[in-house]
């Protein structure tokens, strides 16, 4: 034990030996050699102010200097404490911009019948919807009674149709665009079909969208206002009629404008068009830009598994449906409602499931109605559909989508103040109250080093006249004081 101390002690030794060397390689200022460095640092200094408190004489104006200097000082520190506060509160401005193009990009639009489905499949459909609610209660953890209406037929139907999909039966038996339900489809003075348009499906079943993302080629400009895509529609209201006491008690089109690499939610954003009238739709394109955490509240590093570009109401499929088959196994087409009710997606901030998106594009729309068709076209459209105008009353839409001006606008979220713009603002506050830049800091850190290097200079001197005298234990001078008694 005694050679471990002994070795520790010399290791001691030997690193404060060390030490000692490397530092006492150059001459050590004397007291008046240190009270000269800080006379010649004061008088030479660019930090204004500190040398007329050294070189003035009179103790009354050294005061005064000194009173001066100190409160610049305190106001100086006062102001970097406030900008730097200001800075980490991270504030943002938001900058609105008009620009004006010889071409636009047309947006893409989702349209959708209001009856969703064929009349034979409608009750077959009804037990789908009564199945929908079962796993809806069953996800909630509900019990379900064994008698509740239905579900004798949900059992039997069940049993008959073991490999039964929502999806096939509502591709096969929905909404369908042919050169029977789209009757007119004009864009920019040129003809169009239903091979302009891309099946997907959304909570109205079947829908079609026209300047579909996937398609590159249909990425469509116009070039001139007040004129884009001309649509007629024939909803077939005898063939496609869904169960009122189901809620389906409207007849027409639903459609909405969105952007082409944007999946189309039409829940809340939607535009209906009934029977009979012509729906004449001015839009503009708005684009979005949001700044990150902490300026902002949007993600740029969140990616979706099923979507190529990111948007928030994308990513709460994904999440919802990623808690829909964490709970039974299976992806159904229509989502239960108790993931909204419980709050299990959320949106909005940056640490929510979906934060903003850090780019969108939004076409704001304004729409307004007319009767269709006139009286003399009401004739002329009979003759040639060969329908009656009763007919041609109750099942045919028209609707009308043109940009008002070919310009866009850009609201740009920003910081507020950049890094470049507080370092600027902090040397203006250090040039405002002290006359002082970055060489004065530097200037400042160089004597504060100095001073620091010889103080732990003296104090490695006065190390060893510390260690020299060392208190002897108790037990050896109670042995001692032992001996001589005895």
């Amino acid at each position: 034990m005694e050679q471990i101390e002994k070795s520790n002690v010399h290791a001691e030794k030997g690193l404060l030996e060390k030490i000692k060397l490397c530092l006492f390689k150059e001459p050590q200022p004397s007291p008046t050699d240190r009270k000269k460095f800080d006379y010649d640092f004061a008088i030479s200094t660019s930090f204004h102010g500190v040398h007329n408190i050294v070189r003035n004489r009179s103790k009354i104006r050294k005061v005064i200097w000194l009173v001066v200097v100190l409160g610049s000082v305190s106001l100086l520190v006062w102001q970097i404490r406030s900008r730097l506060a200001n800075y980490f509160t991270w504030p943002t401005t938001t900058s609105v911009e008009v620009q004006y193009v010889e071409k636009i990009e047309f947006p893409a639009v989702t349209f959708c019948n209001l009856n969703r489905f064929q009349t034979d499949p409608v009750a077959k459909f009804d037990v789908v919807f009564f199945l929908r609610n079962i796993v809806s209660e069953v996800l909630q953890l509900q019990k379900i009674s064994a008698n509740s209406i239905g579900s004798k037929n949900a059992i039997d139907f069940l049993t008959s149709n073991q490999n039964f999909s929502t999806m096939e039966f509502v591709k096969k038996n929905g909404f369908y665009l042919n050169n029977s339900t789209l009757l007119e489809c004009d864009f920019f003075g040129m003809r169009c079909g239903p091979k302009d348009f891309a099946h997907v499906f959304t909570e109205y079943g079947n829908c079609f969208t026209f300047n579909h993302g996937e398609n590159i080629q249909a990425m469509k400009k116009v070039s001139v206002s007040g004129r884009g895509l001309s649509l007629l529609f024939d909803v077939n209201q005898e063939e496609f009629t869904d169960d009122p006491a189901l809620g389906f008690v409207d007849a027409g089109i639903i459609f909405v404008i969105h952007s082409p690499k944007k999946v189309p939610q039409l829940d809340g954003l939607g535009l209906s068009s009934p029977v009979g009238t012509h729906a004449r739709v001015t839009i503009r394109q708005v684009k979005t830009v949001n700044q990150e955490y902490p300026w902002g509240e949007c993600n740029p590093n969140i990616k979706l598994q099923n979507f190529e570009s990111y948007s928030t109401s994308d990513c709460l499929k994904e999440c919802k449906a990623r808690h829909v088959k964490k709970q039974c196994g299976c992806l159904p087409l229509l989502l239960p409602d108790h993931i909204e009710v419980e709050g299990l997606c959320t949106m909005g901030t940056h640490n929510s499931s979906c934060p903003v998106a850090c780019e969108e594009t939004e076409y704001p729309a304004a729409i307004s109605y007319s009767t269709f068709p006139s009286q003399k076209a009401l004739k002329y459209l009979s003759q040639k559909l060969n329908q009656s105008q009763k007919y041609i009353r109750e099942n045919l839409v028209s609707i009308e989508i043109n940009y008002s001006d070919l310009n866009y606008m850009i609201t740009q979220q920003q910081k507020a103040v950049s890094v470049s713009e507080l370092l600027a603002d902090i040397g203006g506050q250090l040039g405002l109250f002290c006359g002082a830049s970055m060489i004065t800091v530097i200037e400042i850190i160089e004597y504060i080093f100095t001073n620091l290097y010889w103080i732990c200079i003296l104090f490695l001197l006065k190390i060893p006249k510390m260690t020299q005298w060392t208190p002897q234990p108790q037990n050896q001078l109670g042995n001692k004081e032992g001996i001589q008694e005895c």
